[in-house]
């Protein structure tokens, strides 16, 4: 009797399609996919790099050499670590906020007045650890920080961090005027 083993191995075939397929749609390279969302205060290995995002503040000026600096919107600053666990030295990569509706805002290159201000031009060497504060003008709103291990954008790896709209119910901003009202 003749047994067609085709069709015998199409299931197995399939299931072994379909699990590679889930297992590539939840990877974390290849066009910036990020993997599950982290934390403020988290350990979060992206590729060589840990990042460690402790605590974000919203303010409305910053010390200026003419005077107060005022931002577009309002100053989001971020502190966080970066070690290097690798054996070489990396770049690394500016950063990005997203907000709730996926408009990304780039961390800001101008950083006069931010105390502990990381800079944009960032190398660390292997066991070294970077402590800061990065800078974004951005909207008050609730942000994902997306932390990157500065690869080729075709294998890069990215993290999201939430980042939640900490503002003081009292107050409310005036972007640009660098005032609070208090109700």
């Amino acid at each position: 009797m003749f047994v067609n083993k085709t069709h015998q191995q199409f299931p197995i075939r399939a299931a072994a399609l379909l699990s590679v397929l889930a297992i590539v749609s939840c990877s974390s390279t290849g066009g910036g996919g990020a993997g599950p969302l982290h934390q403020m205060g988290e350990r979060i290995q992206v590729g060589a790099l840990n990042y460690i995002v402790l605590e974000s503040e919203w303010v409305n000026d910053l010390p200026g050499a003419a005077g107060p600096r005022v931002p577009e919107n309002k100053f989001l600053l971020v502190r966080a670590t970066i070690t290097n666990s690798g054996n070489r030295e990396i770049s690394i990569p500016l950063l990005t906020v997203i907000d709730d509706k996926g408009n990304e805002v780039m961390e800001s290159s101008e950083g006069q007045g931010v105390e502990e201000w990381l800079g944009i031009l960032r190398t660390i060497k292997p066991a070294e650890t970077l402590s800061g504060r990065i800078l974004f003008d951005a909207k008050p709103l609730n942000y994902k920080l997306r932390v990157s291990d500065g690869g080729e954008p075709d294998r890069e790896i990215t993290r999201l961090v939430t980042i939640p709209l900490k503002l003081k119910e009292y107050e409310k901003f005036e972007p640009g005027t660098g005032k609070k009202e208090l109700d």
